[in-house]
């Protein structure tokens, strides 16, 4: 006579013991002993912040001086660069430091750069070709070329530029 498998009487029982099995387990939990205050220690007070501190009303603080010169963008988000780079220091650097642009013939500012910190993001065109994506950081008066063409989200870009420029260029 063969062997027939036996199912429990109740299908819900092997899963009620389970969980009562892990709740047991979980019960005996508590905050770790590396984690408890120990006997004896001082209990960190809170410090005084600046703002709660009263001045005499006598006291008054210098007035503060401008920025000597702008800083730079935010960079959670692109901004016009204001002409601090221009199109065209953008094409001057690209052809300085790269030759993917033509050495002479119109290159066409497609898109004004754009800032976010101290990196600009620009689109240009030249005729007959793909628009050309350009990355590059610093100041006007010297950028960098960080990267030039269709396809410009190199480890660079990804991992060091600002989430605005990131974000705009697609990577």
């Amino acid at each position: 006579m063969p062997l027939r498998p036996t199912r429990p009487s109740n299908p819900a029982l092997p899963l009620a013991t389970a969980c009562l099995v892990g709740a047991a387990l979980l019960s005996g939990c508590g905050v770790p002993p590396e984690l408890q205050p120990k006997p004896g220690g001082t209990v960190p007070q809170p410090s005084v912040s600046p703002s709660a501190v009263t001045l005499p009303p006598s006291f008054s603080l210098p007035p503060s001086a401008p920025p000597s010169s702008p800083g730079p963008f935010p960079e959670l988000t692109v901004t016009d660069c204001q002409g601090r780079p221009s199109g065209d220091q953008i094409i001057a650097a690209v052809r300085r430091k790269s030759s993917i642009l033509p050495g002479s013939g119109t290159v066409t500012v497609t898109r004004p750069p754009v800032c976010a910190g101290t990196w600009q993001y620009t689109v240009l065109t030249v005729a007959g070709r793909e628009p050309l994506q350009v990355v590059t950081k610093g100041a006007p008066t010297s950028l960098d070329l960080v990267t030039a063409g269709t396809d410009i989200c190199t480890v660079e870009v990804r991992n060091f530029a600002p989430p605005g420029i990131r974000i705009t260029a697609g990577c």
